[in-house]
């Protein structure tokens, strides 16, 4: 019988494992940023509802929530979200992501 609904898998998905793959633990807003330079352009929620998602399938997980103080247009505290990879996160090894990542290391 053939399954229901919508897919499970997503691309943008499979491109943010290939992003933690190489770079570790990163938060949200970080995520977005590389992203928006590696892959055609998307927005914040879409990342965030990707991000809430993978933890939901096992391909993320939370690694912290840090709570930072700053001077915010929102107000003095920001709570940042670190994801890792989870134990389903299935790396595929797209090379320009390796190659972006080794670049900005060079830049540093």
């Amino acid at each position: 019988m053939a399954r229901r609904g919508r897919p499970v898998k997503s691309e943008i998905r499979q491109n943010i494992v290939e992003m933690l793959h190489i770079t570790g633990p990163q938060y949200g807003y970080q995520i977005h940023k590389f992203y928006n330079e590696l892959f055609p352009g998307c927005t914040r929620e879409n990342i965030y509802y990707n991000l809430r998602k993978g933890v939901t399938v096992g391909e993320f997980e939370l690694s912290e929530i840090k709570q930072e103080k700053g001077a915010y247009s929102w107000g003095t505290v920001v709570e940042k979200k670190y994801y890792k990879l989870g134990p389903k996160a299935n790396v595929k090894g797209i090379p320009r992501v390796e190659e972006f990542f080794v670049s900005l290391k060079k830049k540093k």
